[in-house]
């Protein structure tokens, strides 16, 4: 019996061990920094240039609708230019996510950024302080003529002085960062994107570089963000949102397949001015993640040219109909 207790508080003692580095370890390594080069690029004072950024901020790359605050996402629905002053926050199980203010703002924005820094925080998924970003922003593949009207239309933005939280990670969100599960995407092998038009070839640029409809339209690893479906096909389950950004817990959306499969493909039958009309009328079902808002005012040339690319593409079978579901989804 004797033995029996000595190996009982061995074993306590080894398994309290382990578990005290294995906290030490997510507290530690939570905070890994990372490297990448810093893209040779400059902001323009070209006023075209400057449009085409702000029409990309505020159209189909979106930005808007994570760096505006919560409180003002009706106005942005409504189409208004609100100011990109960060607050937003997501609750998600590994903490409280923050979106920061992108204006011109020394203090609180960035200001004091360089051209270099921002265009390698949108490039590789770095922030300043070489922290790894969430993988909210998938513009790695984004053009260096984009990425420029970007950054160009950022330097003009006002500053806004509004302090924004830092991410409260909670331990299951530092055990996530220490096992390398939020770390930088972006290769830097930018392929050559087509020059704007009503094409199959620039609606393919902007579905899967600028507007990320793959990334929502593709079934992915939720504990990875790896794609492990078919391109476009949908499957994709997300949490419903309220009118604030906040989950709806126990409602989930799921993403449609795109693709022009004539049985489970949702714009098999939709002609080019359904696609367009669609887009137009914004928001339709409340909690959806789309921000039809936003892309309610992307042109009629960028549109007709992702329709032709959903329309070019491979039909595939998806067995997972696109609305909302009650309940975790299978």
């Amino acid at each position: 019996m004797k033995k029996f207790l000595k190996a009982l508080k061995w074993f306590a003692l080894s398994a309290i061990t382990i578990i005290i580095l294995f906290i030490v370890y997510a507290l530690v390594k939570s905070d890994a920094t990372y490297n990448a080069p810093y893209p040779e690029l400059t902001a323009s004072t070209d006023s075209s240039v400057i449009a085409r950024g702000k029409y990309l901020i505020y159209g189909p790359a979106h930005c808007v609708d994570c760096h505006a605050p919560s409180s003002e996402h009706k106005l942005v629905e409504a189409g208004e230019i609100v100011a990109l002053k960060g607050g937003n926050v997501f609750n998600l199980p590994i903490g409280n996510i923050y979106t920061p203010n992108i204006t011109s703002d020394k203090e609180t924005g960035i200001g004091t950024y360089t051209d270099g820094e921002i265009a390698r925080t949108l490039r590789y998924g770095i922030k300043k302080n070489g922290k790894a970003l969430m993988d909210f922003m998938p513009f790695y593949d984004i053009s260096d003529k984009d990425l420029t009207a970007i950054i160009s239309y950022l330097r003009t933005v006002p500053p806004v002085n509004n302090p924004v939280k830092e991410h409260e990670w909670n331990f299951l969100g530092k055990i996530v960062k220490a096992f390398g599960m939020i770390k930088p995407m972006g290769d830097a092998n930018v392929p050559t994107s087509p020059e704007p038009d009503s094409t199959a070839e620039y609606g393919g640029y902007l579905a899967g570089s600028v507007a990320n409809c793959r990334g929502c339209h593709t079934e992915r690893d939720m504990n990875t963000g790896a794609f492990i479906g078919p391109d476009y096909a949908g499957k994709m389950s997300f949490e419903m949102l309220d009118e604030n950004s906040q989950i709806i817990k126990g409602k989930h959306i799921i993403s449609a397949n795109l693709t022009p499969d004539k049985e489970t493909g949702r714009i098999y039958f939709w002609t080019e001015e359904d696609f367009i009309r669609r887009f137009r009328q914004g928001r339709i079902i409340t909690g959806s993640p789309m921000p039809w808002g936003v892309f309610s005012r992307m042109s009629d040339r960028d549109l007709k040219a992702l329709y032709k690319f959903l329309k070019s593409l491979k039909p595939i079978r998806s067995n997972t109909p696109a609305g909302v579901m009650d309940g975790n989804p299978g």
